[in-house]
């Protein structure tokens, strides 16, 4: 009798697993007549739709349903660059562009994308979304429509996921930085993320809401979305107009975190719901405005 180790017998399992799926996944293609776009624009819409929902929950659980539906994390541009994304992916589908044939690998990426979804996890939806933009940049990248709407959707997964890790991480250097550059507009001293009022009445603290961090990141999605829904053709000007885009909303941000810092009056007229509502129109309008700027050619030939 041969005897097999249990790594051995893991191994034997899961390539068992990994053939059964690519099976299953051939036969149900060639009884349907799958195309690749009309798969991976069906996985997309399921990570979207899952990460949305479990934000709109935990948003809501905290602050109210109607908070969570207009707050900065799921906001106009989260829904426009699902829409861009999407649109983009299947604006192919039934035209024959690229390789359309589903192959095994696309099987075995689909399955991992959905076991991934299926968990009670939300932000694992964003994970999943990564995972195959990557995939289609890498490895199915002979449609240009399939790579710019797999470069959007990773784009997404950045402020919904990617930049809070990061400031999970790094939330003291990040609450620093911008505690400093207030205290800099200001004049005035700080302590880690505490900055003294400008007229010495006290102290104010820069919380995670109050992060430039995930701005940034919405300014980011913002211009990858309007650039790549247009088919922008990238160029050097790009990091200006895209830098343009980022720093404005920084600018916005200390620029309102400083005004509050003028003292215990100021801080307690700015910061409510409507001091939040300006500071997310201007910033909003200013990331619209650099990212058609820098997009122009191709938006105005359109027109």
């Amino acid at each position: 009798m041969l005897a097999f180790s249990k790594a051995e017998r893991k191994s034997s399992v899961s390539a068992e697993f990994t053939q059964s799926v690519v099976s299953l996944g051939e036969r149900a293609r060639e009884a349907r007549g799958l195309q690749r776009d009309e798969l991976f624009g069906a996985l997309y819409l399921l990570g979207c739709l899952n990460g949305l929902f479990g934000r709109f929950i935990q948003a809501a659980r905290a602050d109210g349903p109607l908070a969570a539906a207009i707050s900065i994390d799921i906001n106009v541009i989260v829904f426009f660059a699902c829409f861009a994304g999407l649109s983009v992916m299947f604006s192919t589908v039934g035209q024959g562009i690229g390789d359309q044939r589903i192959r095994g690998l696309d099987i075995v990426v689909a399955a991992f994308f959905l076991i991934l979804v299926a968990l009670p996890i939300y932000p694992l939806s964003w994970v999943a979304l990564t995972g195959l933009s990557l995939y289609v940049v890498l490895c199915a990248r002979d449609n240009s429509d399939r790579v710019r709407a797999a470069i959007i959707l990773f784009a997404l997964a950045v402020p919904m996921f990617w930049s809070r890790l990061l400031f999970q991480l790094f939330a003291k250097v990040i609450l620093d930085i911008d505690a400093a550059l207030v205290a800099t507009v200001l004049d005035s001293s700080r302590t880690g993320n505490m900055v003294r009022f400008a007229d010495g009445s006290g102290f104010m603290i820069v919380l995670a809401p109050c992060s430039s961090l995930a701005n940034m990141s919405l300014a980011f999605l913002c211009w990858v979305s309007i650039s790549q829904w247009v088919g922008h053709r990238w160029s050097r000007a790009d990091f200006l107009w895209s830098g343009l885009a980022c720093l404005s909303v920084v600018a916005v941000n200390v620029t309102r975190i400083s005004l509050m810092g003028l003292g215990q009056s100021y801080y307690n007229a700015i910061h409510n719901q409507w001091g939040d509502l300006v500071t997310n129109t201007a910033m909003l309008l200013l990331m619209v405005t650099f990212s058609v700027l820098g997009a122009r050619r191709e938006i105005f030939s359109r027109v």
